[in-house]
């Protein structure tokens, strides 16, 4: 599955982060935060290693569940294979 992955401030410099399937909204309960995009078009799947402060199963999980995937500021931070 293809996201794109936003990102907002949190505390210390660090960011939380979300993925939502590619070409979809930002979902309306996380409109109202100043997401600006960190990534586009990451490839996730369980192959893959950890994507933003997710694991790719807990990602695929979440956006199966919800629509979207979310990090908190607290996860560790992991865009794509090589960061």
């Amino acid at each position: 599955m293809k996201v794109d992955v936003y990102k907002r401030p949190e505390h210390e410099g660090k960011y939380s982060y979300l993925a939502v399937p590619e070409g979809h909204p930002i979902p309306d309960e996380a409109t109202a935060i100043d997401w600006e995009t960190a990534e586009q078009n990451i490839d996730l799947d369980e192959a893959n290693e950890s994507v933003v402060g997710l694991s790719a199963n807990d990602a695929l999980q979440q956006i199966d569940m919800k629509g979207y995937a979310i990090s908190s500021s607290q996860d560790k931070v992991r865009i794509g294979p090589n960061v």
